[in-house]
């Protein structure tokens, strides 16, 4: 019966050593400063008129939508780099 039960068994291979350490590293690699958590720092101050503002600007840009874009003459007529003479 051991036996039988010993196809079962589970041992880590030199596979499972690395499994994930392509992404271990990338994220270090990417952390530009991974003590930044232990930083503690004053919220920022800003005049609360010049936030007010910006957030009601903000969100009055959802209100009109953006005017069309004729697509069909985007690089043409500007006469910049366009070779004609």
């Amino acid at each position: 019966m051991s036996i039988a039960l010993y196809g079962c068994a589970n041992y880590p291979s030199a596979l499972d050593d690395n499994f994930g350490s392509a992404v271990r590293q990338a994220i270090s690699v990417q952390t530009a400063n991974p003590d930044a958590s232990q930083v503690v720092r004053p919220p920022a101050q800003t005049e609360a008129q010049s936030v007010k503002s910006s957030i009601d600007r903000y969100q009055k840009s959802f209100e009109v939508p953006p005017l069309p874009t004729n697509v069909f003459n985007i690089g043409v007529g500007s006469g910049a780099g366009s070779g004609a003479h």
